[in-house]
C-alpha cells in the first residue's frame, strides 16, 4: 500500500442519499471509511474545527441520548458519565455542526410569534403588535449554540454583572453572563461534578425558573434562560450533588470501545483527523448536512407524536417496579420516547422506544439515602401512631 495515502477501507463514496429516518442514517454514516493523507498542507493557524459526529466510533447510546437531546429540548439535557479518554467532551462538541435551526426574537423584550398564538395581541409588546400588524416578523432562525461553561469561571461570568468598559467611563451598566447567552441554546458543563457550590446552584435556580435575575447596586436585570444542559463527569474525581443530577434527564454510563477492531478504527480516524483535520471533516460533509436538515425535520415532527395510553401505563409500571420517587422519571422517559419515535420517522410511540430509552431515563433516579430516610421515618411513624392511640383511642392518626 502507498506510503503517502493509507486508506482504511473506504465505502461506496456516495455515502447515503435516501434514508428512511435518523436512526438509519446514524448507523449507516457512522460506518463510513476514511482516507489518510499525509500530504496535505497545513496552514498552521489555529481554527476550531470539531471532529464529526458522524465519524464518532461506537458508543451508541452516548450519540442516541445526545441527538434525542437535540429533537426535545423537554428532556432536560444529558449527563455523559465514564472514565477519561472515552471521547464524552469530543462526542458533544461534534454536536456543532448538526445543531438546528430555532426562533429568536428580534424585539428587546423577546416577543415571538407563539405568544401571539397563545395569549393573543395583548401578549406581545407595542412595537411587536404594530409589526405583526404590518404584516412584519417578530423574530428569524437562527442556528442553535453550544456554550461551554469552563471549570474556572467565576459567579459573575456565569450570571453577568457590571461591564468593566462602561465602568471605566464612569458609567454604570450590566454585562450578560453565560447562562444568559445560553438562553435556547445547549449549555455544556465539562467536569460537572467539580464545580464551586455558587455556580451550581445560579444553574439549578435559572433552569428550574427558566430565568434569573442580576442586582448589582442600583442596576438590576431578568434574563431568559431555557437551555438544555449537557454535562460530563469523570465519577473518580468526586460525585455529583443531588440537586443537579436531578437536572439531567438523560444519564448514559460511558465506557471504553470493547473490540480491537473498533479501537483500531478509532486510532486511525484520530490520526486522521489530527494530520488534516479540514479533510477528514469534509469526507462526512455531505453526511452531515443531511443529518442536520433530518434533525430539523424530525424536531418540527416534535408535537405530532402520540404516546398511546397502553405504552404510557406499561412506562409506569415500570417506574413504579423501580420505586422511584421523582416524577421527572415520567416526564424523561415519555419524552425521550416520544423524541426516540420522532428518530425512526414515526407518529407514534411503540413499546420498543420505552425499551431503548429507559435505561438512560431512569438510571440513577434511586437515592440510597433517601431510601433510608424513608425508612426511618416510617418506622418512627409507627410509634407515634402507636402512642397517641394509646392515650386517645377512636382516632385516625395515619396520613393519607
Amino acid at each position: 500500500m502507498d506510503e503517502k495515502e493509507t486508506k482504511i477501507n473506504q465505502d461506496e463514496p456516495e455515502l447515503i442519499t435516501k434514508v428512511g429516518s435518523l436512526q438509519e442514517l446514524l448507523e449507516r454514516a457512522s460506518g463510513v471509511r476514511a482516507i489518510v493523507d499525509h500530504e496535505l498542507e497545513d496552514a498552521g493557524l489555529a481554527e476550531s474545527i470539531p471532529f464529526p459526529f458522524l465519524a464518532l466510533v461506537g458508543q451508541q447510546q452516548v450519540k442516541l441520548s445526545l441527538l434525542l437531546s437535540l429533537l426535545n429540548p423537554n428532556l432536560s439535557g444529558v449527563l455523559l458519565i465514564g472514565p477519561r479518554g472515552t471521547g464524552k467532551s469530543t462526542a458533544v462538541r461534534s454536536l456543532v455542526d448538526l445543531l438546528p435551526d430555532v426562533k429568536r426574537s428580534l424585539c428587546y423584550y423577546g416577543c415571538l410569534e407563539e405568544d401571539l398564538e397563545t395569549g393573543g395581541i395583548d401578549a406581545v409588546c407595542p412595537d411587536c403588535a404594530k409589526k405583526y400588524g404590518e404584516g412584519d416578523p417578530l423574530s428569524r432562525l437562527e442556528k442553535i449554540r453550544l456554550v461551554e461553561l469552563p471549570l474556572n469561571a467565576t459567579l459573575e461570568d456565569v450570571v453577568g454583572g457590571l461591564d468593566p468598559r462602561a465602568k471605566a467611563n464612569s458609567r454604570l451598566q450590566l454585562k450578560r453572563g453565560i447562562l444568559s447567552r445560553a438562553d435556547r441554546n445547549l449549555l455544556y458543563v465539562d467536569e460537572v461534578n467539580l464545580l464551586n457550590d455558587q455556580i451550581v446552584d445560579a444553574i439549578l435556580d435559572a433552569a428550574a425558573q427558566g430565568q434569573y435575575t442580576v442586582r448589582r447596586g442600583p442596576m438590576s436585570a431578568t434574563y431568559r434562560s431555557n437551555f438544555t444542559l449537557i454535562g460530563s463527569m469523570n465519577p473518580e474525581e468526586g460525585h455529583l450533588r443531588p440537586q443537579i443530577m436531578d437536572r439531567f434527564g438523560l444519564r448514559v454510563v460511558v465506557e471504553g470501545l470493547e473490540s480491537k477492531q473498533d479501537r483500531l478504527e478509532a486510532y486511525q480516524r484520530t490520526r486522521a483527523y489530527r494530520e488534516s483535520s479540514r479533510a477528514f471533516v469534509a469526507q462526512y460533509a455531505s453526511a452531515t448536512q443531511l443529518f442536520k436538515e433530518e434533525i430539523q425535520a424530525s424536531r418540527e415532527t416534535m408535537k405530532d407524536i402520540e404516546l398511546p395510553e397502553e405504552v404510557a401505563q406499561t412506562g409506569l409500571e415500570l417506574i413504579e417496579n423501580l420505586e422511584v420517587d421523582s416524577l421527572r422519571a415520567e416526564i424523561t422517559l415519555f419524552e425521550a420516547a416520544r423524541a426516540h419515535a420522532a428518530a425512526d420517522a414515526r407518529d407514534q410511540v411503540t413499546l420498543e422506544d420505552i425499551r431503548a430509552v429507559a435505561p438512560m431515563a431512569l438510571r440513577l433516579r434511586r437515592s440510597s439515602f433517601i431510601d433510608q430516610y424513608i425508612a426511618d421515618q416510617s418506622s418512627e411513624t409507627e410509634l407515634l401512631e402507636k402512642a397517641i392511640n394509646e392515650l386517645i383511642p377512636g382516632g385516625d392518626t395515619k396520613k393519607d
